[in-house]
């Protein structure tokens, strides 16, 4: 971990655009520790295993058939933020063509496929600114256009570089943040340029290891209870092949209203928001119960645990939670999960799913408050 190198990585941002990638990428990677992908076999087995059992187990449970990616992938914190700055790059794009006056073109300037600087192998395991250019118009024709203080003026320019720098900056947080903290994730791939790619199934291996010592549990069971977590989110969106459309289809209204400056209260599409924030908390709370009526080892101390690290940790930490919106993730598990098991106990955890039968089966935001109402209107 170099805190000079990941500095001197965001101060060389460079380019046209809002957020310089590949800096944030390397300025991210510079203040995070890669840590270990140095599977044992058993370790390898194990991740497999815990991957298989939990398709079937969750399959059963909830009485639906779903996929899940055919390779798992065991990363190191680096491995992460390679996979994950293309997701960053393509939500960001529209905002960023907005305010460069570019046509978005996500996957432009990417590194080639190969190309990544992580440290150590990928395991895989298998089964605001303005910058609109003007000019004087005409011979001897000057004015503020490009003068000293116009938009296409050195002052505009060094106001441009600074703002790309501390968006730049913002972002490897974000990345480094994330990095050392998330312990897998189910990726339907969203937005993704290529729209039939395979989802994709990652577990951040030394976060798990680290995080199973720090709350003193073990290890084996703790890496089986992630599996369950992100297999369950793969159940989701298995039963629900229109679910990535209609998330896509949120983000897109939303952002578009970002650059539009419709709608709004700051601008956003509040009512795309709301119907984003209203499937991601039933994407939250299902995902929490069926794992919770399917994982086949006691878990009440798993879940102890894991939500006292949820609220937890020192101020650096509280604050990045805050700056990243993940107190409001928290939130939309536990709003979820209180909506889903008022279901389940009601009329049984195969009726909750019905939830995934078609867009309108979703909560509204009322609903989630009142599961009665949703039970009324849908009867599953």
């Amino acid at each position: 971990m170099d805190i000079l190198r990941s500095l001197r990585a965001v101060s060389e941002a460079s380019g046209t655009g809002v957020v310089d990638w590949d800096r944030a990428a390397a300025a991210a990677k510079a203040s995070t520790d890669p840590g270990s992908v140095a599977l044992t076999p058993g370790e390898r087995e194990g991740y497999a295993a815990d991957v298989r059992d939990a398709r079937t187990r969750l399959g059963e449970v909830a009485g639906i058939a779903f996929d899940v990616p055919d390779e798992i992938e065991v990363q190191n914190r680096h491995h992460w933020i390679d996979a994950s700055v293309d997701t960053f790059r393509d939500v960001m794009a529209p905002i960023e063509a907005a305010a460069t006056g570019q046509a978005s073109a996500p996957g432009d300037g990417r590194p080639a496929e190969g190309d990544w600087t992580s440290e150590g192998p990928l395991d895989r395991v298998p089964d605001p600114f303005g910058g609109g250019q003007g000019s004087a118009g005409g011979a001897g024709g000057s004015g503020e256009i490009d003068g000293f203080g116009g938009p296409g003026g050195p002052i505009a320019a060094f106001s441009r570089d600074v703002s790309r720098i501390a968006n730049t900056g913002t972002m490897a947080f974000a990345l480094g943040f994330l990095a050392r903290n998330v312990l897998g994730q189910y990726d339907p791939l969203l937005l993704a340029d290529e729209p039939d790619a395979d989802h994709g199934l990652y577990f951040v291996h030394p976060n798990i290891v680290r995080v199973a010592a720090t709350l003193d549990v073990d290890y084996p069971r703790f890496r089986r209870w992630i599996a369950f977590h992100e297999v369950t989110h793969a159940a989701e969106f298995g039963a629900a092949p229109w679910l990535p459309e209609y998330l896509e289809s949120r983000v897109e209204r939303g952002v578009e209203g970002l650059t539009a400056g419709e709608v709004t209260i700051g601008g956003l599409d509040t009512e795309a928001f709301a119907e984003l924030q209203a499937a991601m908390t039933a994407v939250e709370g299902y995902a929490e119960v069926l794992m919770d009526r399917a994982f086949d080892d006691e878990y009440a101390d798993l879940r102890r645990k894991l939500d006292e690290r949820r609220g937890g940790g020192g101020p650096i930490r509280q604050l990045a939670q805050r700056l990243l919106g993940l107190g409001m993730k928290r939130r939309q598990y536990e709003r979820g999960a209180a909506f889903f098991r008022h279901v389940a106990d009601a009329r049984g955890i195969e009726a909750a799913g019905a939830v995934w039968e078609r867009p309108e089966h979703l909560p509204t935001a009322s609903e989630l408050d009142d599961p009665e109402a949703w039970l009324t209107r849908v009867d599953p």
